[in-house]
């Protein structure tokens, strides 16, 4: 009678420990990769790229529980799409977090970008003639490139520039109009008003930019925009 009863407790034993083991489902290589394919597809889309993911950093499938599966990836805040980047995947379950892993990928960009014809020195003002607009992959500079040869034309080199290389925002600068100790004429405009003085610019300014200037007659300071060559407007 001992035996029967010890019998019985070992088998209850042995069904709580079944029905207590937590169920488990896999997640896909191809799957994750899916998620981070479609991740720099909406990141790059209608910027007029054409993006190739030429190495995704992860292998092998994830364990993960049985539940509703759902991906976010995220980035680094500079990475604009393209080259080298490690992205954070975070995968859900049932809306919790269950896993979190960092994945290096490098993304191939193919994009309208402008080239410079011929070698620039420093201070060189680009004209039309000096540019082009071709079709290059991108994803290996760094930094900002021009995508409209508008976007150069009239600015000047900050550094020398090879011929046949793609212009990055960091060779180039807008040509100063306004120059730090000039005669200036101050507009104060506005619907009712239109009033002008004579003053002394304190810096250099390009169409656009904000510089100092005094007043000859107040021997006041005052930040103006810099409009033309000779005149700078004060906005109120």
């Amino acid at each position: 009678m001992k035996h029967v009863i010890v019998v019985l407790v070992l088998s209850l034993v042995v069904v709580s420990t079944a029905l207590a083991a937590p169920a488990f489902q896999t997640i896909s290589n191809a799957r994750v990769k899916e998620a981070i394919t479609e991740f720099v597809r909406q990141k790059t889309d209608g910027l007029g790229m054409e993006t190739t993911l030429k190495r995704i950093g992860f292998q092998g499938d994830l364990k993960v529980p049985v539940g509703e599966v759902s991906f976010e990836v995220a980035a680094p805040n500079r990475w604009e799409g393209w080259g080298k980047a490690n992205l954070a995947v975070i995968v859900r379950v049932n809306d919790r977090v269950e896993r979190n892993i960092s994945v290096p990928v490098e993304v191939e960009a193919l994009g309208d970008t402008v080239v410079v014809l011929r070698a620039l020195e420093r201070g060189d003002v680009i004209g039309a003639a000096d540019v082009t607009v071709q079709r290059r992959d991108i994803s290996t500079l760094t930094g900002r490139v021009y995508r409209s040869a508008d976007e150069v034309i009239g600015k000047r080199a900050r550094m020398p520039v090879r011929a046949n290389m793609p212009l990055r925002g960091d060779q180039l600068e807008k040509v100063p109009l306004v120059k730090s100790g000039q005669l200036v004429t101050i507009l104060v405009e506005n619907q009712a008003m239109r009033l002008t003085a004579t003053g002394k610019a304190r810096g250099n300014g390009a169409e656009g930019d904000i510089v100092m200037v005094q007043n000859l007659g107040s021997l006041k300071e005052v930040p103006a925009r810099v409009i033309d060559a000779g005149t700078v407007q004060v906005d109120f």
